[in-house]
């Protein structure tokens, strides 16, 4: 679809700013709202309400309703397969609106959100409906005169606190395997990256969900430290900064103990060592992984820790890669990297690159907020040399598309460079040297570890981190497990 087409629609769209409690439009008796705008030019949205104690409590009632009353936690698991298939059609039904929705609020463009943010949403739906009958319990070994079970049971109420980086993504890998397993769930959208949330609710009430299991209530960090100290909620599945997961660990102490499972930031390294023979494809795939969404992935391969003899090549093959993930108009179906999610990301990503240079730190390209739209948030792709680790560049996570570049003397300089850092998200190796290869790949402190290769998973391996990067599992039978309890129960066996 054309630009001009896009644009028609995006006047039309309607936006649903109401939360959705107990299986209905709510609105907040909260006063507070977040201002907002799009990143694609600035344009005016619709403001959001920030929800309140009052607010927060109601969706945990419902949700605590809805659970104790079992209507889905009972449901005959082929049911609630059918009615997460359902979800999953009707999210392809509604793609446009959906991928529509995301573009204008967080700047994604409409190429991406189409083919691989909304089908990926349904994808995940699908895989986890289909997982539901596969996942056995277990026996104790056996005994005389005793037989023990392992069983497991739905946590609760679930509130799961998502970003707004891949917001139908996102909430997708937590909430289906949250209501997968029979829990309720509230779910807390970053108030960047609200109307597909609200949109999706409505659309698990037309799938057959129960009224209750799934709410959706909207706001800002200060809503969600209200959901992590509420008693009645069992656990709290978070995607974010590290700085916000160490305070959510914080709330759960405080109140109840809740569980809780963290993806936090990453500031993941890309290893290319002098034996790599394959220097185009790694430049390739470091591109995509550090520019894709103006690099606003927490698993982006930010650091680059590459060997002298390999290093001018490759930084040649990136930065000419680079040129394939220069920013546009999202609307455009022509561009595949949109706008950054605010003008303030992009000054906070120009205030690091500057501060960076002014510690000696040199730009091989980039390094510019651009403006291929009248009053957009747009950030050059950007290659900065000449660093050492302990930058701040270096360790800090920017969240955009900024690679830092880092020479290492060794493959064994080159782990240790690595490893010195807070973060344990993804990490990578190039060498044809298949013992130097393995060594590193053994020895990254990292979980989610590629080998001549980047973002090669699916939705049968984990996602999670290492280190402050997180614990808990995103994606496959590990993270349906973390949405459940583990009962252990004997039986005492009286011979006949």
């Amino acid at each position: 679809m054309s630009i001009e087409n896009w644009n028609s629609t995006a006047e039309q769209i309607k936006f649903d700013l109401d939360s959705v409690v107990d299986g209905r439009s709510y609105q907040s008796q909260s006063e507070r709202c977040f201002t907002k705008c799009s990143p694609i030019d600035g344009r005016a949205l619709p403001s959001v309400i920030c929800s309140g104690q009052l607010d927060v409590d109601l969706a945990v009632q419902s949700a605590r309703q809805s659970f104790t009353k079992a209507s889905w936690l009972n449901m005959p698991l082929e049911e609630r397969k059918q009615c997460l298939y359902r979800l999953a059609d009707l999210i392809e039904a509604n793609t446009s609106e959906l991928a529509l929705l995301d573009c204008l609020e967080m700047g994604k463009s409409m190429f991406n959100l189409i083919y691989d943010d909304v089908p990926t949403c349904a994808r995940s739906f699908r895989w986890f409906a289909e997982a539901l009958d596969k996942l056995y319990d277990y026996t104790a070994p056996p005994r005389a005169g005793a037989l023990g079970t392992i069983t497991r049971e739905a946590i609760g109420v679930v509130a799961c606190i998502v970003p707004w980086n891949y917001p139908l993504i996102s909430t997708a890998w937590k909430i289906a395997p949250a209501l997968a397993m029979g829990n309720s769930v509230i779910l807390k959208p970053a108030e960047q990256s609200t109307f597909s949330a609200i949109k999706l609710a409505h659309l698990a009430l037309e799938a057959g969900i129960p009224e209750g299991v799934l709410n959706v209530i909207t706001g800002d960090g200060e809503t969600g430290k209200l959901l992590a100290l509420h008693n009645d909620v069992d656990m709290v599945s978070f995607t974010g900064s590290t700085e916000v997961g160490k305070l959510l660990m914080q709330y759960a102490g405080q109140s109840n103990l809740k569980r809780v499972a963290l993806e936090c930031g990453g500031k993941s390294p890309f290893i290319v060592l002098n034996s790599s023979k394959q220097l185009p494809y790694a430049a390739k795939s470091l591109a995509r992984h550090m520019f894709f969404n103006q690099g606003q992935i927490c698993s982006s391969a930010s650091r680059l820790i590459v060997e002298a003899d390999v290093e001018a090549e490759l930084l040649q093959l990136i930065k000419q890669e680079s040129l394939n993930y220069q920013p546009g108009n999202p609307l455009d179906m022509a561009n595949r990297v949109g706008a950054m999610v605010s003008l303030d990301a992009c000054h906070k990503v120009a205030a690091s690159v500057n501060q960076t240079v002014g510690q000696g730190g040199q730009i091989v390209c980039g390094g510019q907020q651009v403006s291929p739209v009248t009053g957009g948030a747009y950030f050059e792709p950007t290659i900065i040399t000449n660093l050492t680790n302990d930058m701040d560049i270096a360790q800090q996570e920017v969240f955009g598309p900024v690679l830092s570049v880092i020479r290492a003397d060794s493959p064994e300089h080159a782990l240790q460079l690595a490893n010195d850092t807070r973060y344990g998200l993804a990490g990578s190796v190039w060498s044809d040297d298949l013992n130097a290869a393995h060594k590193i790949a053994n020895g990254l402190k990292a979980g989610a570890v590629h080998v001549n290769c980047y973002g090669e998973d699916d939705l049968s391996a984990p996602f999670g981190g290492f280190k402050q990067s997180g614990m808990g599992k995103d994606k496959s039978i590990w993270s349906l497990q973390q949405y459940a309890n583990l009962k252990s129960t004997w039986f005492r066996l009286t011979e006949s």
